[in-house]
Formats: C-alpha cells, sequence, structure tokens
C-alpha cells in the first residue's frame, strides 16, 4: 500500500472538539482517533514544551501521516492500535490516570471513502474490503463469502438498520451461489435491486454497507472497550469529547456518559445516610449535544450526522 495519500480530509467539529479538551499547557493528551491529524495538530498548537499528545489509529496511511508529525514535533507520538487498547498502551507508557484530554473521532475519514480502492464506498468501484487496517481481520468480501443469510441479516439489521436485511441478504447469498462477490460496486448492484423501498436522498445499499463495515473493524465493540478505557485512564478533571456519526454509535457513547454522571446510587437502600465512594458519579456532562455550525455544513456536508458530546472525571 502506498505511504501518501491525495484524499483529502476536512476535521469535523475542529474547534469545538478541541475547546471541549480545554487544553493544558503541560497537559498530556490523547487523540484516539488520528486520520489525517487535524484535531492533533490544533491540539499541539496549545500545548506548551511539557505538553505531550498520543495519536492511535488503525489505518497504515494514517499511521505514516503521523510519522511525519511525530518527525516534526517531539511532543507527539504515534501508534498503529485501536483507541480500544488506549488503556494497555497508556499503562505500559505510565500514563493511566494521567492523561488530561481523551478525543475520539468516530467512524470512516473522508480519505478512507474516498479511495476506492480502500472497498468502502458503494459510489466507486474497488475491492470489497472494508477494513481500516488492511493488514488484520477478514474482510467484507470473506464474510459475505462464508456467513450464513441470518448472520448478514443480521449485521444488515443490527449494525445498518436496515429494514429488509433479511430480503437482502438472501439476495447476496442467491448470487454468491453463482459468483463470489469481490467488487464494491457488485455488491452494492445485487442491494439496491434488493431493496424494494428506496429512501429519498439515499442510496439504496447504503445502510447495508454501514452494517458490513462497523461489523467487519467491530467498530462498536470497540467503542465500549474504548469509552470504559478513557474513563479509567484520564485524571480527575480530565475531559471525555466524542464525536458520533450514525446513531447507533451516538447511543452507546449518551448511555454511557448518562451511566457515569448518575453513578449507580440508586442501587443503594434509600435510608443509606451516606452513599459509599464507589457508588458516587464518576463524569461530569458538560453542556448539550454540540452539532456542526450552519458554515460548517455548507463547506463539509458529510459534517451533517455529527454529533459531540464532553464529559468532565469526578473520579
Amino acid at each position: 500500500m502506498n505511504q501518501t495519500s491525495s484524499f483529502r480530509h476536512i476535521t469535523v467539529l475542529l474547534d469545538e472538539a478541541v475547546d471541549g479538551l480545554a487544553v493544558r499547557a503541560d497537559g498530556c493528551y490523547l487523540d484516539g482517533t488520528f486520520g489525517r491529524g487535524g484535531h492533533s495538530r490544533l491540539i499541539l498548537s496549545k500545548l506548551g514544551p511539557e505538553g505531550c499528545l498520543l495519536g492511535f489509529d488503525k489505518d497504515p496511511l494514517a499511521i505514516a501521516t503521523g510519522h511525519q508529525l511525530a518527525a516534526e514535533d517531539g511532543r507527539f507520538v504515534v501508534v498503529q492500535r485501536s483507541f480500544a487498547e488506549l488503556g494497555e498502551e497508556c499503562a505500559q507508557r505510565g500514563l493511566a490516570g494521567k492523561v488530561s484530554g481523551i478525543l475520539l473521532d468516530l467512524g470512516v475519514s473522508s480519505p478512507q471513502l474516498d479511495d476506492a480502492a480502500r472497498g468502502f464506498s458503494f459510489l466507486n468501484d474497488g475491492p470489497l474490503d472494508m477494513r481500516m487496517n488492511p493488514d488484520a481481520g477478514i474482510s467484507a468480501a470473506d464474510f459475505i463469502a462464508s456467513a450464513s443469510v441470518d448472520e448478514i441479516a443480521r449485521v444488515f439489521k443490527e449494525y445498518g438498520e436496515e429494514r429488509f436485511a433479511k430480503r437482502m441478504a438472501r439476495a447476496v447469498v442467491e448470487r454468491r451461489a453463482l459468483q463470489p462477490f469481490t467488487r464494491t460496486a457488485d455488491l452494492a448492484a445485487v442491494l439496491t435491486e434488493a431493496n424494494p423501498a428506496w429512501e429519498k436522498g439515499k442510496n439504496p445499499a447504503t445502510r447495508a454497507f454501514q452494517g458490513l463495515r462497523i461489523h467487519v473493524n467491530n467498530e462498536l465493540g470497540d467503542l465500549e472497550r474504548g469509552l470504559q478505557a478513557a474513563l479509567e485512564t484520564l485524571e480527575v478533571g480530565g475531559r471525555l469529547v466524542v464525536i458520533s456519526f450514525h446513531s447507533l454509535e451516538d447511543r452507546i457513547v449518551k448511555q454511557f456518559m448518562k451511566r457515569q454522571a448518575k453513578g449507580e446510587a440508586d442501587k443503594l437502600p434509600r435510608d443509606l445516610p451516606i452513599i459509599p465512594k464507589a457508588f458516587e458519579p464518576r463524569l461530569k456532562l458538560l453542556g448539550k449535544p454540540q452539532f456542526a455550525s450552519e458554515a460548517e455544513l455548507a463547506a463539509n456536508p458529510r459534517s451533517r450526522s455529527a454529533v459531540m458530546r464532553v464529559a468532565e472525571k469526578l473520579r
């Protein structure tokens, strides 16, 4: 794979996300989804000589960009790991409970979508891959080739929220018996034909492709694990900023933050005079969910589905 990319990435909610981190000059921060480094560069611009920033990404092209930034700025280090593993990485670096802020900008980046060779797009034909790290895990083609009708339907329905999941899964399995799927355009054509009710302004294959991508990259599992790891890794007073791009992600983030902000006092007897520390809230929610401004929406239509939530660690 080429270690450079000509595909442009526009960072969503750039200023809002970094403002949410409340960057201190001497703080240590973590960008869990480095991408092409938009958020990271702005964080670095606010850090002093004693500050540090650790970036994570699974994508080899993102890592190549990260290494370039690390060569330019000694306060930055990038590692090729999922942010789900941030707890282990930070523990190895002696940063457990010491990180001042963690940013997670979820989903797929514009370069991944725009590069047909990555296999994420149903609009541009390419190999049916969809892995954020093409060197790990099974590709979308491998999954489609081996999974049962029920499993494919579950992925389309559960992760893509596709209401015609079973019908579309059956069409996929019937066609693969004649010829295996290896290209995105081929799969998109079969899904489109099998979808009986097209949504206005949305490609008929959109939801099924989303479901496949989420499954292949274990995105929701990584998110649940990464949120818990972030809570343990932050210092008291540290900020957690998460940008989601679809309802499944945002629901997980919202429920996690609400649960940690509520604590578990309701599990104790009502007349208990003192609430044990272990049952007190661990997060404080900061402000309301934020969305892209009209100006950002005009400049970058992909920001329309972005939702940002911010919380601060209490204990």
